[in-house]
């Protein structure tokens, strides 16, 4: 298949440099905006490795989720052990899942200002503005909960006129999405904006024993609405509220890893989120602007499983369980911050300068429902962060720019359980950072950075565990990363390349271990502990090419090498040396688009990912594969319609794994247990714009 993927990129290239040879215009690739830094910089300036998928880029994928789009992106990884990808790895690092153990994220995920770290089954897409993957640490942008990377996710905002879309969507597995947009002026100094969308599939599970085809089905309804308030000339207030309801079934433990199960009692995969930001903006003085921000969120999820998997009669003894997670989980944030305008920058007006405070309060109750327990297991666990941060920007000539970064925090936590558990942890934890770039001349960049990154240390919950592993510390990472990005031949050509080294001190590491009950039963903990020390390196590369008018060209490449030092897992095995979960050693994504005369247009795309451990506490890994994507369609006026293709080969491939006994048919020898990716879909998407 890679072979093939090969042939097929050269077959696309050959055409569109001939076409490019023949055509007499000079197209130009539209300069991006990113929202998620101090100053919303184009993307071209900004000294880091980071991705922007428009919404161009969503609708090219047909993606209503993240999980669906991030494949774009280099050495970005998901892991599918839900009815959505809830939990991102950035360069190897990430969480993975979560049952009764607090969760402190590593890749952070913020939606119009929202935390939702830790809980992106709430990462839908429609009508988003663009998606921003920051790799690597930000520990002086947002903090403990981005110490591999942030995905900020920005909505569209109201339009000047009054403008609306509907959109109809049919696809194979029985699905089908409604949704629709109105926007436009409530007055000359108020903008409104909604949007609606409810996607509808029943899975790609059939389940045997219940003769059923829906028991791993999606239904997704997300709602969303904004202002914008020119408060004064010098005043802008943005106010959005939102709703999203996640209310899929889960029915994916296959004892023969396939698409086919057995169990009596299908789980869910539940989340619903009520949230809202206000952000004020502020420039009525000559030195400095003033930016606020305050969100909330109110989350409940409920996710839970058929654990033995099968029906009451086929495990001996008669052997049947179910286990169910519920959580209210409440997020609040504020920050503030001022920024120099040009008349109040330092050092003879050649240094622009931030300071600003952010705060963060989260609850989160936790009511577990497992059939072995005697009673319902109770949890709080509450969180508080404090952090003070500051950056500059000097302008060391008229081409170099030296970026100086703090961010101090103070993070706290405190945790009670019914089971007589009690923690309550501090931290006192900083990042910074340090970037010089330097114009080669005036459409390339060249840059150089150092990093730290922090995360807060944490406590384990479950099971039986020894005392000595009950509590973790916090992990420190140092980033070193070398780069450059322009743009050439006239902006018809658009690159990015980056080389990265990361070092992890005291790094967490998600572990598990199997005990033996008094009963004699399997007791499954999951636990988290610190290894000494991890590295991980890399590349990240990207190329839009605008061969001609109508042909156009992207691919992003990530290699990928990480390891462990001195560190041996949960079951006692020696990892030094080997690579880090979900981290694979590649990831390549390659597309063209050609857009006829008359309005129609034809797209294909390939994407791959090497093979990868699934865990820190066995050797399951998954395949390398690859992906073939396509899709043709038609624009004219206010109408479009698309038909798509995802996996047109159809591959089965790996997302989840894991490794126990649990099929007596085996008299419950250990096994590999995997969860499969999305299988070939195929759908007709039709948009109207009024």
């Amino acid at each position: 298949m890679i072979l093939l993927s090969r042939v097929l990129l050269v077959a696309l290239a050959v055409p569109c440099v001939v076409l490019g040879a023949e055509s007499g215009t000079e197209p130009v690739i539209p300069e991006i905006v990113v929202t998620g830094e101090f100053r919303e910089p184009e993307l071209r300036s900004v000294p880091a490795s980071v991705s922007v998928l428009t919404g161009r880029d969503i609708a090219a994928r047909n993606a209503h989720h993240l999980e669906e789009l991030l494949g774009m992106t280099a050495n970005v990884n998901y892991a599918n052990g839900a009815s959505r990808g809830r939990y991102f790895q950035i360069r190897g690092i990430g969480e993975r899942g979560q049952f009764a153990e607090p969760l402190n994220s590593s890749v952070g995920l913020l939606i119009d200002h929202v935390d939702f770290s830790g809980v992106g089954a709430v990462g839908t897409l429609y009508d988003v503005s663009q998606v921003e993957v920051f790799r690597g640490p930000q520990g002086t942008r947002y903090g403990a909960n981005a110490l591999a990377g942030l995905i900020n996710v920005t909505t569209n905002q109201p339009s000047s006129e009054q403008r609306g879309s509907l959109r109809a969507e049919l696809a194979n597995y029985g699905s089908y999405s409604l949704a629709g947009t109105l926007s436009g002026p409530l007055s000359e100094r108020v903008g409104y904006r909604i949007a609606l969308q409810q996607v509808v599939s029943d899975g790609f599970i059939d389940n045997d024993f219940l003769d059923a085809d829906d028991t791993n089905d999606r239904n997704e309804l997300t709602l969303r609405g904004k202002l914008s308030w020119l408060v004064g000339d010098a005043s802008e207030l943005d106010l959005m509220l939102g709703y999203i309801d996640i209310d899929n079934g889960y029915d994916a433990f296959s004892l023969d890893n396939d698409r086919n199960t057995l169990s009596d009692e299908p789980g869910h995969d539940r989340q619903e989120s009520s949230f809202g930001s206000i952000q004020w903006r502020w420039s009525g003085a000559e030195r400095f602007s003033v930016e606020a921000v305050a969100t909330y969120a109110d989350t409940d999820i409920e996710y839970g499983y058929d654990e033995d998997w099968t029906y009451v009669g086929f495990h001996p003894f008669g052997y049947s369980s179910t286990d169910n997670y519920l959580r209210d989980r409440q997020t609040g944030t504020a920050e503030v911050r001022v920024l120099s305008e040009p008349d109040g920058r330092l050092f003879k007006s050649s240094t622009d300068w931030i300071v600003g405070a952010y705060y963060l309060d989260q609850q989160v109750d936790l009511t577990r429902e497992y059939t072995f327990q005697a009673s319902d297991f109770d949890s709080r666990f509450e969180v508080d962060r404090f952090a003070v941060f500051g950056q500059t920007e000097s302008a060391l000539g008229d081409a170099t720019t030296l970026t100086l970064g703090v961010r101090l925090e103070r993070h706290g936590s405190d945790y009670d359980d019914n089971a007589g558990v009690h923690f309550e942890p501090d931290d006192n934890l900083w990042g910074a950072r340090i970037a010089l770039d330097h114009m080669l001349n005036s459409d390339t960049l060249v840059y150089g950075s150092i990093s730290r990154g922090y995360k807060a240390g944490g406590f384990n919950t479950d099971g039986t565990l020894d005392a000595d592993l009950r509590e973790f510390d916090p992990e420190a990472l140092y980033n070193y990363e070398l780069g450059i990005k322009g743009s050439w031949l006239e902006d018809t050509v658009v690159a990015r390349v980056s080389l990265f080294y990361m070092s992890r001190d005291d790094m967490q590491i998600a572990s598990s271990q199997t005990r033996v009950r008094p009963d004699g039963s399997a007791e499954f903990i999951a636990y988290v502990g610190n290894a000494s020390e991890g590295n991980n390196w890399g590349l990240e590369a990207e190329l839009d090419w605008r061969v001609t008018d109508p042909v156009r060209l992207f691919a992003s490449l990530g290699l990928l090498d990480t390891e462990y030092e001195n560190y041996i897992n949960g079951n006692g095995e020696n990892l030094d040396g080997r690579d880090q979960a979900h981290a694979p050693g590649y990831q390549f994504f390659a597309s063209a688009q050609y857009d006829f005369h008359g309005g129609w247009f034809a797209r294909i795309e390939v994407e791959g990912k090497d093979e990868f451990y699934f865990s820190d506490s066995h050797g399951e890994q998954s395949d390398a594969y690859e992906l073939l994507n396509a899709s043709i369609g038609f624009e004219r006026g206010a109408w479009s319609a698309r038909v798509w293709g995802r996996n047109l080969t159809d591959e089965d491939y790996r997302t989840r794994g894991f490794f126990f006994g649990n099929d007596p048919r085996l008299n419950y020898e250990g096994k590999g247990y995997t969860q499969l990716g999305e299988p070939r879909r195929v759908g007709l998407t039709v948009d109207w714009a009024f």
